[in-house]
């Protein structure tokens, strides 16, 4: 399972709006690979920001 993947998934469970801190918690990866992962989703359009600073499968 790819990090993007990891990621989404872990987002999923949360069952609410997460910042990339709560991810890189909830995964266990390192909060840059967090960082770098969120950019590629939010340029596919895989997550949407409802509040600001916190991220949620689109």
């Amino acid at each position: 399972m790819d990090n993007k993947n990891v990621i989404l998934e872990a987002m999923r469970k949360a069952g609410e709006p997460v910042n990339a801190g709560k991810v890189a918690e909830l995964t266990g990866l390192d909060r840059k690979v967090v960082d770098k992962v969120f950019a590629e989703l939010k340029k596919e359009g895989a997550i949407v920001s409802p509040v600001r600073c916190k991220w949620t499968p689109a």
